[in-house]
């Protein structure tokens, strides 16, 4: 994968995640029922209607069909707040696992990066992947049909990546920035191995990328990996993956009891300890997410082991780039941050975003 990488792709910058394992700080309970900011999201109002709108910004609502037939969800932001149209390239933004596309969108507008984008000048184009609240179409099958969930990453970089990718470059007529989180980066670490896509790239930004993951720290993925959740899941009959879920949350009640593990606080048990999130934003991400998944992906990464960024595992993605021109890989590593903060911190916006717009200037 490392060498065509290497000599094919444009331009990464990588933004490292400690993913510490340390559980010993509380948040909120991931079975809270309070209602949210975002409790009009729904399947008919979009994304548009219920979160970019009330902001003041435009937006426009736009699917696209996958070769396999799934409709995913996408949103435009054409403009940033002043109205002036974009006179940057197109950004695609492209959310990780079991969360979608207002991951970026769930912050204050000066702190979230698709509105951050749009007020740059960037034409913003936001991804929901297939399974998730918005993109649960499809041609001829159902959610509640267990074939709707036969699915791992492997078909979101084979079918779901290129025809967002694709439907972009079409209806902007230029090639674009990518923007992946955790989930987000192995899908474009997948296609671009394979020489796709790259035809139609500027520039790939991968926060918290995943290639390689044999160190896992997390202590409730990996119990989850160890006592093989997922594919006690799966021949429960139960293809849809969701935290929500009642027979989810009762064999997340055997993780939960083992020592070290704090579910009063998933996040944290999950990612790490994240030092830069806003309590009520975080009680808001919490009661919004966590979308939906296939029970057969969390298997395919369970058996990877990629759940989190361990700073590692990275290194030796890095070590295998370092053919790579010297001028078009950067590499940024912040220490105290974990896998959230990287979406979801409250200073995000000077110590991600500004990197992050200033690559896509020279780029």
């Amino acid at each position: 994968m490392a060498e065509t990488l290497a000599t094919q792709i444009l331009a990464i910058l990588f933004c490292l995640s400690a993913a510490a394992a340390a559980s010993g700080a509380k948040v909120y309970s991931f079975n809270s029922q309070n209602s949210t900011s975002l409790s009009s999201l729904n399947a008919n109002n979009g994304i548009c209607k219920s979160v970019v709108e009330p902001q003041g910004y435009a937006c426009q609502e736009h699917t696209v069909t996958t070769k396999d037939g799934y409709i995913l969800s996408l949103q435009r932001m054409p403009s940033g707040l002043s109205g002036q149209a974009a006179d940057k390239p197109p950004v695609l933004l492209q959310h990780g696992l079991i969360v979608d596309g207002v991951t970026w969108l769930m912050s204050l507008p000066d702190e979230s990066l698709a509105f951050i984008l749009a007020d740059n000048g960037y034409d913003v184009w936001i991804s929901n992947g297939r399974g998730t609240r918005f993109s649960r179409g499809h041609t001829s099958l159902d959610p509640y049909d267990s074939a709707y969930w036969d699915w791992t990453w492997d078909e979101l970089a084979a079918y779901d990546l290129p025809a967002t990718f694709q439907y972009v470059h079409d209806q902007t007529g230029q090639n674009l920035h990518y923007v992946g989180h955790s989930q987000g980066t192995l899908i474009a670490l997948a296609a671009f191995s394979q020489g796709k896509l790259l035809n139609m790239l500027r520039s790939a930004v991968l926060l918290c990328p995943i290639a390689y993951l044999n160190h896992l720290t997390s202590p409730f993925a990996r119990a989850l990996v160890d006592l093989f959740i997922a594919e006690d899941l799966y021949w429960l009959g139960q293809p849809e993956f969701s935290l929500n879920g009642q027979v989810v949350n009762k064999l997340l009640e055997v993780i939960c009891s083992n020592p070290g593990i704090d579910c009063s606080d998933l996040l944290t048990a999950i990612t790490g300890p994240n030092c830069c999130l806003n309590s009520s934003r975080t009680k808001v991400f919490l009661d919004y997410e966590p979308q939906s998944t296939a029970t057969k992906n969390i298997i395919h990464l369970a058996h990877r082991k990629d759940y989190l960024s361990d700073v590692k595992d990275v290194q030796v993605l890095l070590d295998n780039l370092k053919d790579h021109d010297g001028d078009k890989l950067v590499v940024q590593y912040t220490d105290e941050y974990a896998h959230a903060d990287f979406v979801l911190g409250v200073n995000a916006n000077q110590i991600v975003y500004d990197p992050v717009i200033a690559f896509f200037k020279i780029n």
